[in-house]
């Protein structure tokens, strides 16, 4: 089957082609899609099917396409496309008197089309299995030959798409302003316009009460720059919260989210459940996941990433089937990577579910979802792709004051966590330092024994060869500023991602040592102990080790992995670092002492004296 009769019009602004420059960082920018020209061959072909999904409910499927080509050649290769319709139409012409590119939207994935077919070069005929996820609009395949650079369009499939394409989809549970609040996130293709969107809940096995959810959207003119504004852009849909209110502690509830349509019929999402925290200093079982760095991939193998995050999906599974044993997760910044391609938001989602729905996925802000120029990040990079913050802010709550100013609080039982933004200016005298200095400094250490501070970059300590290399071991002015406040509140542990390793200090003040220990802290540990656990999916090979390991480094590994917290009571906590491959501990130290430990003085943590007091 050839291209559609539909879409041929289209096709013959060909000599109207525009050129842009692709952006590097992402692998989707591999292909030069603004240089697409038609080549139709009348005996090529491919077909998808089954041509309808999700028919019992389904939120992912397996689609199987069947290719044939006259001239193939290995970098022939099939891209997905949605909406289905991605052609000149959709296109903007921002110079009136030029024509809009035969294309201006990259595909959601890729994949060649040998990759289950070897024999494809000689027969011209090749097969694939690909898994799509309902994402709000129909899908396309497309076969091109020509390479990435200069793709030749040569076959169009028929349209696939899911039963509803507007369901309500991928809950994401994160905690309240307050301890006793949980709210649920969710992504559809329902607006205020036709839906009333809310949520279902209430105590397992009891009565059940409706929530009202708020909706948030965003257009292409939120966006900061290309390829967010340009190829990268795709309708986001509608993103929806819930807050469910004055919840009993640690008690089991049920949820659906829902939208009742304007014609008095519902759509529902799937039942799920979760358990509420703990009272703030409640003395009971608690179990915390943090991380930094995951990103997603793909399943089916396509190519949106080729292995740029090989670990994503074990370190996804193993969350999976460790979940029993998790009560909160924290993913501090670069979350997925879309790096300005927004249809990888749906698909990070969709892979997360599986834990987002179930307990708290609480996020911070990295550099790929920040950082761009002229717009206030700290950082003038474009590493966001022009995503400016916006994604995250929208597709994920965090009980900020301010969206923008992505810095938090949130207590979890015994633990309070201090989350910082280093995308924003964290210097003393900023508005961030003072936050973090009250966070810090309002937590109640004979209720909440376990203080943490969590952030993206490294503003601790790291002996990353990039950093030495700059002559440092942190982030350009990093710990300068902070590194008094962990001492004087005498936070226990400050965990970092950015760089793709882990990394575990001694309880550390101003580059010493402050306890000879290496896995059992009895009493005052005196220090803050530094972790850098940014090695949750993303490629390991640029964040390679210095040579010479310094004296505050304890432990180092190469590899992809994660860090679990657990406190067994006010006294005691555990601290495992897991490799995502076989969650196995391959790192860990407890921590034994008393409330007077907390409250004994070390260096520059109390008050100084005089002889008159």
């Amino acid at each position: 089957m050839g291209i559609s009769k539909k879409l041929l019009p289209i096709f013959w602004f060909l000599l109207s082609l525009q050129v842009i420059a692709s952006h590097k960082e992402h692998p989707l920018a591999r292909i030069a899609i603004h240089k697409t020209v038609l080549a139709f061959d009348k005996d090529a072909y491919i077909k998808a099917t089954p041509s309808v999904l999700g028919g019992n409910g389904q939120n992912q499927e397996w689609v199987t396409l069947e290719y044939s080509v006259s001239n193939p050649s290995i970098d022939d290769w099939i891209g997905v496309f949605s909406p289905a319709n991605f052609s000149q139409s959709t296109c903007v012409s921002e110079n009136p008197r030029m024509f809009p590119p035969l294309l201006c939207t990259a595909p959601i994935k890729y994949q060649f089309a040998n990759y289950s077919s070897p024999g494809y070069k000689d027969t011209g005929k090749g097969s694939l299995k690909l898994q799509l996820i309902n994402q709000r609009f129909d899908f396309a395949f497309v076969l091109f030959t020509g390479g990435l650079l200069t793709p030749k369009l040569v076959a169009v499939s028929n349209t696939v798409a899911f039963a509803n394409p507007n369901a309500p989809l991928y809950p994401r549970l994160a905690q309240g302003k307050t301890w006793n609040e949980m709210t649920v996130t969710w992504t559809s293709g329902y607006g205020i316009s036709e839906a009333e969107p809310f949520v279902e809940w209430g105590p397992q096995g009891g009565q059940q009460m409706r929530s009202p959810a708020g909706t948030l959207t965003f257009d292409i003119g939120s966006m900061c720059g290309a390829p967010a504004r340009t190829v990268g852009w795709r309708d986001p849909g509608f993103v929806h919260t819930s807050f469910l209110k004055e919840l009993w502690p640690n008690s089991v509830y049920t949820y659906k989210v829902g939208h009742r349509l304007f014609n008095g019929t519902y759509v529902w999402g799937r039942l799920n459940q979760f358990k509420s925290s703990p009272y703030p200093g409640q003395n009971s079982l608690q179990r915390v996941v943090i991380f930094g760095d995951m990103g997603k991939d793909e399943a089916d193998g396509s190519n949106e990433y080729n292995n740029f995050q090989p670990g994503s999906l074990n370190t996804t599974k193993q969350l999976i089937r460790d979940l029993k044993d998790i009560d909160i997760v924290f993913h501090i910044g670069d979350i997925c990577y879309a790096n300005g391609y927004i249809s990888q938001w749906d698909q990070f989602t969709a892979q997360i579910e599986p834990i987002a729905s179930t307990v708290p996925y609480m996020v911070a802000s990295g550099n790929h979802e920040r950082d761009w120029p002229g717009t206030g990040s700290f950082y003038g990079n474009m590493d966001s792709g022009g995503e400016c913050g916006v994604l995250v802010q929208t597709m994920f709550y965090a009980p900020t004051e301010n969206r923008e100013k992505f810095w938090y609080l949130t207590d979890y039982g015994m633990f309070r966590f201090c989350i910082a933004d280093t995308e924003h200016d964290w210097r003393e005298g900023t508005e961030q330092y003072k936050f973090i200095e009250h966070c810090l400094a309002s937590a109640d250490r004979q209720k909440q024994p376990w203080l943490v501070f969590l952030a993206h970059r490294v503003l601790g300590y790291s002996s990353c060869s990039y950093y030495v290399e700059q002559g440092s071991t942190e982030e350009p002015m990093g710990r300068e500023s902070l590194q008094k406040l962990w001492q004087k509140y005498k936070v226990d542990i400050a965990i970092f991602g950015h760089v793709h390793n882990y990394e575990r200090t001694c309880p550390v003040y101003q580059n010493i040592c402050t306890n000879k220990e290496t896995h059992f802290y009895k009493g005052p540990l005196n220090g803050t102990i530094h972790v850098v656990a940014g090695g949750a999916g993303a490629s390991i090979f640029d964040s390679d080790f210095a040579p010479i390991q310094p004296s505050w480094s304890l432990f180092r590994d190469f590899d992809h992995g994660f860090v679990k917290l657990t406190a067994f009571d006010h006294s005691n906590l555990l601290f495992e670092y897991k490799k995502s491959r076989d969650g196995k501990v391959y790192d860990s130290f407890r921590i034994s002492r008393d409330y007077r430990d907390i409250l004994a003085c070390a260096v520059d943590s109390c008050p100084s004296t005089t002889l008159a007091s």
